[in-house]
């Protein structure tokens, strides 16, 4: 398997490309969903560039060493949202699709739990692997050799408080 690192530029630069993609499909939706962890950065920035709401539904699937074993998919009890009601439009969205399954899982627990509000379901990820078993509606790039992907924030999955905090005091504050 080959990897790919991504910088923090072309992380963001990804995100605007799918927003993007987005926009000029002429699709229009009422809220997003993303996946938490991995989804929950491009949520974030989507629903600032669309002044939509965001909710979160944290799905866990990876852990061991590094994080590179896939496990048991578990998905949250519940959806948080500051919203009222779901909406009947939904995009939902994550970082990637590798096998698929976290996706796949996904959308039939929303589908199962929130079948009376949703009308329409779509779903928007940065890289899209060949392994995966399910096909995204939007994505910024195919990757047809399934490469290991390293995000930018990935440093910090190492990094202890400790560490944080000694970075910390080299730094010198910001005052106003």
């Amino acid at each position: 398997m080959s990897d790919l690192y991504v910088s923090w530029s072309d992380y963001h630069q990804a995100i605007e490309s799918l927003a993007a993609k987005i926009y000029q499909s002429g699709w229009q939706f009422d809220q997003i969903i993303c996946l938490a962890r991995g989804g929950l950065r491009i949520g974030d920035l989507i629903s600032r560039i669309y002044d939509s709401p965001l909710a979160i539904l944290s799905v866990s699937s990876y852990g061991g060493s590094e994080g590179r074993i896939r496990g048991q998919i578990k998905i949250a009890n519940h959806l948080t949202m500051t919203t009222e009601t779901l909406g009947s439009r939904v995009l939902l969205v994550d970082d990637l699709v590798d096998s698929g399954i976290s996706l796949k899982e996904s959308l039939l627990w929303l589908k199962s739990q929130y079948a009376t509000e949703i009308e329409e379901i779509k779903t928007a990820v940065l890289w899209y692997k060949a392994c995966s078993v399910i096909v995204p509606d939007f994505y910024v790039e195919y990757l047809a050799d399934s490469p290991w992907i390293h995000q930018p924030f990935e440093r910090y999955e190492k990094m202890t408080p400790a560490e944080a905090a000694q970075k910390g005091e080299l730094t010198e504050p910001v005052t106003h």
